[in-house]
Parts: structure tokens; C-alpha cells; sequence
């Protein structure tokens, strides 16, 4: 992989919000952040703004990343 290619999965999307990106570290930060229904996922309290205005910008424009965006969400909501 070239320095110009993105990896559109789960370890990258948390490369590009800057945090651990192992597959432990993945699992351990859904696992400790489950959101209630009712709650978006970019709305959530443990995203810093800049965070929360990637996965909002990423999301609306239907990015490269909104499918990998779709997943966590679910994730994080325990489905």
C-alpha cells in the first residue's frame, strides 16, 4: 500500500480519528461506549469536535468512509 491509499476499514476510520486502531483497542472502545437508541453516534459525549465533525461531515456526504461510519454506529449500539 502506497502512502496515497486509504484503507476504508474499522482500523483506518479509527487511524483517521485517532485512536488506537489494533482489533483489541476496536473492540475494548465499543465495548466501554455502548450509546442507548436514542442517542446518535456522533452526538456522543467521548468524541472530541473534531472527531464528532469528521464522522458528521463524513456521514452527510456520504463519504468513502460512511459505510465503515454505518458499522461502527451499529456497533456502538449494540447491534
Amino acid at each position: 500500500m502506497t502512502m496515497l491509499e486509504t484503507v476504508y476499514c474499522m482500523e483506518g476510520l479509527f487511524d483517521q480519528l485517532g485512536l488506537p486502531s489494533d482489533q483489541t483497542s476496536i473492540d475494548d472502545f465499543i465495548a466501554n461506549n455502548q450509546l442507548p437508541e436514542d442517542v446518535k453516534m456522533t452526538e456522543a459525549d467521548f468524541w472530541s469536535p473534531s472527531q464528532a465533525r469528521f464522522l458528521c461531515e463524513g456521514l452527510a456526504q456520504n463519504a468513502e468512509w460512511a459505510i465503515v461510519m454505518d458499522e461502527l454506529n451499529a456497533r456502538l449500539h449494540g447491534q
